[in-house]
């Protein structure tokens, strides 16, 4: 059988206000594409199919688009669990009569029901495990449930009872198990570590599609592995390279992995150096239009930096000044060096606007006038 594993979409997303829409859009027919021309049998998608739980209209259309497409015109089963950024009972609307047509959503259950698929060999039980809070899965299984490692011991060890010891079988949750590479834009599912889980659990299973983490890894074995996202979703993804992971699972459940690389619509990268270093960059620079963060290493006040910037690179949503910080090359600390310089970095901005320096008089009006305020403010 031939799986296609993918997570953590997080369709309606918005990066520093900018709609990401258009990217997914692109990534998702590019997923289209892999599905049809590697002939694969099921698509799996582990988690955040929305990035909030009342998703944008926009985004519940987008996902209608794709899902009928890969239903109505390739006929390819789609498996999908809730993530923590879904609402498992909006996500799951409909789900009993989606999976006639053979879209299949987990919602929230303490005992296993897996869906079963058949390639040439016989059956393969696709076991589901939204996200879900120890408490939940306290109520609804009755059992002393305290922390998500414990419950996800207690819904693996329940469905491998159920499959029994020679059916194949694919685990598909939304969780983070210990020891993964983490990035800013996930969300954290609690606090003080509890929210890890072991991938011990999840060894037994022939295949674990995993979602949660976005960057693309393996956790304790290779075939227990996150996908990655769709795209990139904050600047600690800068260097992330994002794909899917296609899975060729054999008759004895022995699984071949291959990464295939998804291409973004705009990459999201950080650029850094002087302004007018950047400002002359930007006529060589052929992806000019990426999603950019910006650092700059001037140590002088400048003007209307971001518009000067979105003239050259429309697309900057974050603007750092590192070289503000930095004149001496000391390591200091940087709120007390930012009162420190309140009098160059006045002195730069007054020289820009009048086009002459400070005399000694204006300077010491200045000082003086810093000195009253700090003293009032502490």
């Amino acid at each position: 059988m031939r799986i296609l594993h993918t997570a953590d979409w997080h369709l309606g997303r918005l990066l520093h206000q900018v709609s990401l829409l258009n990217d997914q859009r692109h990534a998702l027919a590019q997923i289209r594409v892999f599905l049809k021309s590697q002939r694969v049998d099921v698509l799996i998608v582990a988690g955040d199919v929305y990035d909030r739980a009342v998703p944008p209209a926009d985004a519940v259309d987008l996902l209608d688009s794709f899902l009928d497409q890969i239903s109505s015109e390739l006929g390819i089963p789609v498996v999908i669990i809730a993530g923590n950024h879904d609402s498992v009972s909006r996500l799951g609307f409909g789900a009993r009569q989606l999976a006639k047509a053979g879209i299949h959503i987990f919602a929230p259950m303490a005992q296993p029901e897996p869906v079963l698929l058949n390639d040439e060999h016989g059956e393969v039980a696709f076991y589901g495990f939204p996200y879900l809070e120890p408490v939940q899965v306290r109520e609804l299984s009755g059992e002393s449930v305290r922390s998500h490692d414990e419950a996800a011991a207690l819904l693996t060890q329940r469905a491998l009872e159920d499959n029994g010891p020679t059916r194949r079988s694919v685990a598909i949750a939304h969780c983070f198990v210990g020891g993964g590479e983490v990035c800013d834009s996930e969300r954290p599912l609690s606090v003080g570590g509890t929210d890890q889980v072991s991938a011990d659990h999840f060894k037994a299973f022939s295949y674990t599609a995993l979602g949660h983490l976005h960057q693309p890894q393996q956790q304790g074995a290779p075939h227990i592995r996150y996908s990655g996202s769709l795209a990139k979703y904050s600047f600690s993804e800068a260097k992330h390279h994002k794909s899917v992971t296609l899975v060729d699972m054999d008759r004895e459940g022995n699984c071949a992995i291959e990464v295939l690389s998804l291409e973004p619509l705009r990459d999201l990268r950080i650029i850094q150096g002087t302004l007018e270093d950047l400002l002359s960059a930007a006529s060589s620079d052929a992806a000019a239009d990426d999603y950019l963060l910006v650092r700059l290493d001037d140590e002088h006040a400048l003007l209307d930096v971001m518009s000067r910037l979105r003239a050259v690179y429309p697309n900057v949503l974050q603007l750092e000044r590192p070289g503000l910080l930095n004149r001496s090359g000391e390591t200091v600390d940087h709120s007390k060096k930012l009162k420190r310089e309140e009098l160059p970095l006045f002195a730069d901005f007054f020289s820009q606007m009048r086009g002459e320096e400070l005399d000694e008089a204006q300077r010491k009006v200045l000082t003086d006038t810093l000195d009253k305020l700090r003293r009032e403010a502490d």
